[in-house]
């Protein structure tokens, strides 16, 4: 089965930055739609970034545009989130999820699309 285990969040300052990553197991990250989900108290899940199974085609939405940056390295088959100027509505749990059917150019913007799910780690930025 596969398997999606995410690391790096944590406690940090207003301008601060992090590095998620979520390493897959049971299956190769390039055949797939990779994206990070974040869920705040009281709110849908929402895809904040998202990656084609080419590499070529990448989502962001409005909120995070020119803050984070998704990556994959095919070789580690890992997958990063980098989040500059973190700011306290980031706050949230991340998720890594995996998409197994979706076109080789497209990204996956709807949560429930996704099939696969690591099991979240805490952002939370403080004022």
């Amino acid at each position: 089965q596969v398997q999606l285990v995410e690391s790096g969040g944590g406690l940090v300052q207003a301008g601060d930055s992090l590095r998620l990553s979520c390493a897959v197991s049971g299956g190769t990250v390039s055949r797939y739609a990779m994206g990070w989900i974040r869920q705040a108290p009281g709110k849908e899940r929402e895809v904040v970034v998202a990656i084609s199974r080419s590499g070529a085609g990448i989502y962001y939405t409005d909120s995070v545009k020119g803050r984070f940056t998704i990556s994959r390295d095919n070789a580690r088959n890992t997958v990063y989130l980098q989040m500059n100027n973190l700011k306290p509505e980031d706050t949230a749990v991340y998720y890594c999820a995996a998409d197994v059917d979706s076109g080789f150019l497209g990204t996956v913007v709807t949560p429930s699309e996704y099939d696969y799910w690591g099991q979240g780690t805490q952002v939370t930025v403080s004022s």
